[in-house]
């Protein structure tokens, strides 16, 4: 597993984090999440050996990142934040080159190398300078060389970052399909690939952990959670419809978006109101475009986490 006790790190007067404590089992797909300058990327970096903590410890796998380096190492796979490469090399001599520190030679090397390039697409790239390329295969070729070794730990900084959206469901897929087996942190700003990554969320913010739930308890603390709206067409009446809807006895209130024709109503104790309102809506022959259940919405809970404010 990943261990860390206590993590801290200061630079001069700063504390960047601050007496981080958490552990990461086999099977877990964890999402590291905060705001900018929350200490996400230190974090990180401390996990993987890049940055030496001011104190506190970290354990790879039974292995000390300070004092068994090179064990622990050899049981990461690490992308950090902009994947930088060389830009000089092919991504074929690039990751041939990271094969090769990686101990691995011969018919293994040319299977992983085989594996990695299927995996990731990169066939149509891997001959040309890696500068030259876009920072969506950029980003590809650094994912490529840290799972090139098939580790047993990945730590992905925006694994996507830079990706269009096909390479997006791509590389998810990818993480998905590898995560049974492997312990897997990764930190993001996107909120979607909470919900299609992720199986444990910590929220950081100001270096210290706020957080640290499943992706359904998270959106579970919205209070969007089994709200229910309705879209009217250009002929509705939102406003006779919100005063109707609210005399339901399980709907605490009722909010009116004249401009977007829209009416959201919440329940009361998280109550399941969604089919008191379709009945009522179909009763009334309300002029309806859509009306769905909201599961939540994490980016509302994740500034109230972070900010410590009620967002409305």
């Amino acid at each position: 597993m990943i261990k860390a006790e206590t993590l801290t790190k200061r630079y001069g007067s700063i504390t960047a984090v601050n007496e981080l404590s958490f552990a990461v089992q086999q099977g877990e797909v964890l999402g590291f999440l905060g705001p900018n300058g929350a200490g996400k990327t230190t974090t990180m970096r401390m996990l993987a050996g890049f940055v030496q903590p001011t104190s506190g410890q970290a354990e790879i796998c039974g292995y000390s990142v300070a004092n068994q380096p090179t064990e622990a190492k050899r049981c990461i796979g690490y992308l950090p934040e902009g994947a930088p490469c060389y830009d000089e090399m092919t991504p074929k001599g690039f990751l041939d080159f990271i094969a090769s520190i990686r101990g691995l030679s011969g018919a293994a090397k040319r299977r992983r190398m085989d594996d990695v390039i299927d995996r990731l697409n990169l066939d149509q790239v891997l001959d040309q300078p890696v500068g030259t390329l876009s920072k969506g295969f950029k980003r590809r070729v650094g994912f490529a060389q840290a799972i090139l070794h098939d580790p047993q730990v990945l730590i992905l900084d925006e694994p996507t970052d830079g990706l269009d959206p096909n390479q997006k469901h791509e590389v998810r897929n990818l993480i998905n399909t590898m995560s049974d087996d492997k312990i897997i942190i990764i930190s993001t700003h996107i909120l979607e690939e909470v919900g299609a990554l992720c199986n444990r969320v910590i929220i950081i913010s100001d270096g210290r952990i706020t957080t640290d739930e499943t992706p359904d308890a998270l959106i579970r603390r919205s209070r969007y959670h089994n709200a229910v709206t309705l879209q009217f067409e250009a002929s509705g009446n939102p406003e006779q419809a919100a005063e109707q809807i609210s005399r339901l006895s399980d709907v605490d209130h009722v909010e009116t978006d004249s401009a977007a024709r829209s009416v959201t109503a919440f329940p009361a104790n998280n109550a399941l109101i969604v089919t008191a309102i379709a009945d009522m809506a179909r009763e009334q022959g309300w002029p309806l475009e859509q009306l769905h259940l909201e599961s939540g919405r994490l980016d509302e809970v994740f500034r109230s986490v972070t900010t410590g404010e009620t967002v409305q």
